[in-house]
């Protein structure tokens, strides 16, 4: 997600009470994020879709649209799902707080607040957000027009999808992670097929020419490299 790219993380404070959100707008600034906020629930929800903050501070008192309303639909739209919320309200019963966690928010602050604890909480939760973006990142291996769902273990070419043997999808991602170096068939045959004893290496051979037909034109990043092994290469 591009928010999660920016220098300053952004965050919706959303909350019905001035001196609250003056309070919180300071601290957060004077930790280093930039801050925007709404007044209402109909603007916290219309903010959140068009800014895309990195978090969302969110009161569950509010006029028009109540906060817990406002984090069961946070939650149901794909743009903002993955967006971390922390609930600050006065409503200390257990029940809320249960039923806020249930809809989806990630934490949970109780007035009176410290604003200390909170720029904390704030700072753990968009880091954690940004260590998850990088995992699933990580995960996804695209070149061109050919992509690799590592987690889904999915393969497409020019989007259409590939059915790739256990086998042939852990050499083709072997051959990704490692493109532009050359893997020889003895070093492929260890780390694709656990062998710790070389045998006949034609088994890397046969695997690759069916891995490349399966391909097709995406078949044209894996290269020869005669009397050694493979390369991946991007054009």
């Amino acid at each position: 997600m591009v928010a999660s790219l920016r220098v300053m993380p952004k965050i919706l404070v959303v909350d019905d009470e001035p001196d609250v959100v003056e309070l919180v707008t300071f601290n957060l600034r004077k930790a280093g994020f930039e801050v925007i906020a709404a007044s209402d629930g109909t603007a916290a929800l219309r903010s959140a879709r068009l800014e895309l903050p990195d978090l969302i501070v969110l009161d569950l008192m509010l006029p028009e649209v109540d906060g817990l309303e406002v984090c069961k639909l946070l939650r149901r739209d794909p743009a903002t799902a993955g967006v971390p919320i922390i609930l600050l309200t006065a409503k200390a019963a257990e029940i809320d707080r249960v039923l806020g966690l249930e809809l989806g928010a990630d934490d949970y602050v109780t007035k009176p607040f410290s604003p200390r604890e909170l720029v904390l909480r704030v700072k753990k939760l968009v880091e954690r957000r940004r260590h998850a973006d990088a995992e699933v990142k990580a995960e996804q291996l695209r070149v061109g027009d050919l992509c690799v769902d590592i987690p889904r273990h999915m393969v497409s070419v020019g989007g259409e999808q590939v059915d790739l043997t256990a086998t042939e999808f852990k050499l083709l991602c072997t051959l990704m992670q490692r493109r532009g170096r050359v893997q020889t068939r003895d070093q492929l045959l260890q780390d694709v097929w656990q062998y710790d004893n070389v045998i006949d290496t034609r088994t890397v051979d046969t695997h690759m020419r069916r891995l490349r037909d399966k391909l097709g034109s995406a078949a044209r990043y894996i290269d020869t490299v005669r009397g050694v092994g493979y390369r991946f290469h991007e054009d």
